[in-house]
């Protein structure tokens, strides 16, 4: 099977006539035969998109003349190469934020942390005067991360704010990086820590993933693999595909020996939250399960190509 390109992208700018912006961009994806999820706000932009890679751009030159950018998203964006679309269906759906915080009221466009290039970041997290903070949730913290980092224990971005209202500990004059997968939630998080009276805040310029295609292997300090949110679930420090797969009824990623447990079940269950799901849900998990099966067994897809 051929290799379809993966791009990621984001960009905060303010955008007023956010309807007109996700029908005529749904159009021209639909159009061009790409497959993903873009989410556009007031705020701005957030999307993975998947297809040739020469119809990916030109989506991207769209985007640029619609917004009258005056910014390259590609120069920007995320690359990867796989074998089979990690996506089944185009969305392009109008959000309050591009990334939930639950504070509509930011602007991370007006309030921007230090961008640290991924050639800098191993110097940087290196000093001891450096707070880390890992801004991603607990279950993508799970499977990988960057030495001494702090793990905010958060289920959603949106408990993140709790957890800088419990930071105590650390001076607000001392420096902090923060990092996620793509940095876009670092950098409205780094936003949100300025705003909270951090005076020394950077974040990782394109997240982890940008980390791991700049930097060699035996130069890298990460540890572990890196959660994205596609079919693959996860990637190792090579960007190839990880070693996980996710749970369907808990989102959760999970090993080849948790996936051998006899609490787990194809789309239905997992060690993790076998005992958290009421059996109500575990029976309707199951008939999607079983609609799945038959979908591929007749070599269909079980949900539709376009969504708003």
């Amino acid at each position: 099977m051929q290799n379809v390109s993966i791009s990621s992208f984001y960009h905060f700018i303010e955008i007023q006539n956010v309807e007109d912006i996700r029908d005529a961009l749904l159009d021209f994806c639909v159009n061009s035969n790409l497959l993903g999820t873009i989410l556009v706000s007031n705020e701005g932009f957030n999307g993975t998109i998947t297809g040739e890679k020469l119809d990916i751009l030109r989506a991207f030159s769209f985007l640029e003349d619609r917004l009258e950018l005056n910014l390259s998203i590609s120069n920007k964006a995320r690359w990867n190469v796989t074998k089979s679309p990690p996506f089944r269906r185009m969305r392009v759906k109008i959000k309050k934020e591009i990334v939930a915080l639950g504070r509509e009221d930011l602007r991370p466009f007006s309030k921007v942390g230090k961008s640290i290039e991924p050639k800098d970041w191993n110097e940087l997290i290196k000093n001891p005067e450096v707070t880390i903070i890992d801004t991603r949730n607990k279950y993508e913290i799970d499977i990988g991360s960057f030495p001494n980092a702090i793990n905010p224990g958060t289920d959603s971005f949106r408990e993140f704010p709790s957890f800088v209202d419990e930071l105590n500990e650390i001076d607000k004059k001392k420096p902090v990086a923060m990092f996620c997968t793509g940095g876009i939630r670092c950098e409205k998080a780094a936003a949100y820590m300025l705003e909270m009276g951090y005076e020394d805040v950077s974040q990782l310029n394109g997240g982890i993933l940008n980390y791991l295609e700049n930097i060699e292997t035996e130069e890298s300090l990460w540890e572990g693999e890196c959660f994205v949110f596609d079919d693959r679930v996860a990637v190792d420090s090579e960007l190839k595909d990880g070693n996980y797969i996710q749970c369907h009824a808990c989102r959760n990623p999970l090993s080849i020996n948790e996936t051998e447990s006899e609490m787990y079940t194809e789309g239905v269950s997992c060690p993790k939250c076998i005992n958290k799901i009421s059996n109500e849900k575990i029976e309707g998990l199951r008939e999607r399960q079983k609609q799945i099966d038959l979908a591929k067994k007749r070599g269909e897809d079980h949900i539709g190509k376009v969504m708003k």
